[in-house]
Parts: C-alpha cells; sequence; structure tokens
C-alpha cells in the first residue's frame, strides 16, 4: 500500500492538556510508518458535553503513513492507554483523546471507525485548526469543508493558543 495522508485530531483537559498533547505527537511521529508533516497549533475551547470540567486544549496533526486506517485506529488507542486515558462519562475529561478525523479520500463506517469523523464541520475545535492546516481540505462525500462547516448553536469558543514546539 502507498503512503496515505491522515489528519488525526488531538484534545486534553487534564494533567497538563498542553504536555499531553505533545507527548502524543512525538509518540505518533517515532512511529515507524508515519510521519507527522504538519501540526495546526494549540488550541483551546470550552469543553463539549458536561460543562463541570476544565476547558480542553486542542490541536490537529497532518500526518504520512504506510498503515491503514484501522492500524493507525489500535495505534491511537494504545497511545490513549499508554498516556493514562481512562474513560469516565461520555464526552467528559481526558488526558488525552485522538480520534482520526480523515484518513486520504476513504469514508469508513464501522462500529470501530467513522471517517470522515462526523464532528469535522460541526465542531469549531476540529475544523478551526484542520483548516488552519489546509484551507482547501475536502471531505469525502462532502466536498471543501470550508464550504461545509455548520454554524450551530454549539459554539465551543475555540481559539488559538500557540504553536507546537
Amino acid at each position: 500500500m502507498s503512503n496515505q495522508i491522515a489528519y488525526i485530531g488531538l484534545g486534553s483537559n487534564l494533567n497538563q492538556p498542553f504536555q499531553q498533547i505533545k507527548k502524543a505527537i512525538k509518540a505518533i511521529d517515532i512511529l515507524p510508518d508515519v510521519v507527522v508533516k504538519m501540526d495546526s497549533g494549540f488550541y483551546t475551547s470550552k469543553p463539549m458535553g458536561p460543562e463541570n470540567q476544565p476547558d480542553f486544549v486542542n490541536a490537529v496533526i497532518e500526518i504520512e503513513t504506510s498503515m491503514n486506517a484501522v492500524e493507525l485506529l489500535l495505534i491511537c488507542q494504545n497511545i490513549e492507554q499508554q498516556q493514562g486515558r481512562i474513560k469516565t462519562r461520555h464526552w467528559g475529561e481526558r488526558c488525552i483523546d485522538l480520534d482520526i478525523l480523515l484518513f486520504s479520500d476513504l469514508q469508513i463506517d464501522t462500529d470501530e471507525l467513522i471517517v470522515p469523523h462526523p464532528g469535522v464541520s460541526l465542531r469549531d475545535f476540529v475544523y478551526i485548526p484542520l483548516l488552519k492546516i489546509n484551507p482547501e481540505i475536502i471531505i469525502p462525500g462532502h466536498g471543501l469543508l470550508k464550504d461545509n462547516v455548520q454554524s450551530t448553536d454549539a459554539d465551543y469558543g475555540c481559539h488559538f493558543a500557540g504553536n507546537i514546539e
């Protein structure tokens, strides 16, 4: 299989969130079948779901990989576990969350993985960093992301919070 471009969303609101995201990016970048090509920088946002939790730090990375989407998902889940992620409540606090947002031009809908991620055009903490990396990005089956961003009542107040070093 030839190399594919994929986009991964990262989020954290526990245990030094900026460091958690940097650590996850490093763990992805040292994989033999992955190269991190670009990052969005850090963004902060209000939590989605329960409001009685800390604000989130978010980022998006563009990677090039020879893995398939399921292999990448398993790697992301492994990194989450290594960094101490414990699933508590739905949309609750977490030390790290890794979501495959896009994987090449594929559309995948299985019990384990949905790509494009359903929140890509709905959540400002996803689409703002993603559009920073690639303003002309196409969402398979939907067209240009910038044309599909949906204004909703759910504004999470996503703001740039600095470069990832």
